[in-house]
């Protein structure tokens, strides 16, 4: 694709498509930095994203940015006051044991397939089952973010690589582009938050 190739795409690009992906870009840039703003950002992605998901007729990804948009507003207080009960101004990075994990995988697979049917037998969806994976995976790894989980970039890389697939089958290429970025950030948000982790428990010893 040629320059004046891209240029054409990008003047094809939906205006609430376009916005929506600038602020999630700008919300895992932020995310990355532990910077509070990545929430606000976050709440208005989400917000412009249940259109598009929508028209799409991705309908479990257009609740799931439902769902993101209230958990912005979590995540904003959690960031914010979270660290107080331990005795921290902000909420510090924290890792989740392997009992923890299991747990968290275990209970997504078992719901995936339970809406994957319902989604299959009761809606006309796209591709029901691996929308309803990426749609409860991503409740449970937005929630590690709000709890500011080492391990959550861990799961975002598995549920960012599917999303990318899932978005090129239903033609959505610029939420493809997007994911394709995201997989970048999210192995430099591992490692910034991996040594930020490692620096303050080396201070707490």
């Amino acid at each position: 694709m040629g320059a004046g190739d891209a240029l054409a795409f990008l003047q094809n690009v939906p205006p609430l498509e376009a916005a929506g992906v600038l602020f999630s870009v700008l919300y895992l840039v932020l995310a990355i930095r532990e910077n509070l703003w990545c929430w606000p950002a976050a709440f208005l992605s989400s917000a412009l994203t249940v259109a598009v998901m929508f028209g799409a007729r991705l309908y479990s990804e257009a609740a799931l940015n439902v769902f993101y948009a209230a958990m912005a507003i979590y995540g904003y207080y959690q960031w914010r006051y979270g660290g107080r009960a331990r005795g921290t101004p902000e909420l510090p990075i924290s890792v989740w044991p392997l009992r923890t994990h299991a747990v968290a995988i275990g209970g997504s697979v078992v719901l995936s397939g339970s809406l994957g049917w319902l989604l299959h037998t009761q809606t006309d969806a796209a591709l029901p089952y691996v929308d309803a994976f990426v749609t409860v995976s991503s409740v449970v790894t937005t929630y590690m973010v709000a709890r500011k989980i080492l391990e959550n970039w861990l799961y975002w890389l598995v549920i960012d690589s599917i999303s990318l697939w899932l978005y090129v089958q239903r033609e959505l290429y610029f939420y493809a582009g997007l994911f394709a970025l995201y997989l970048v950030l999210v192995v430099i948000g591992l490692v910034r938050w991996h040594r930020d982790w490692r620096a303050a428990s080396e201070a707490a010893a």
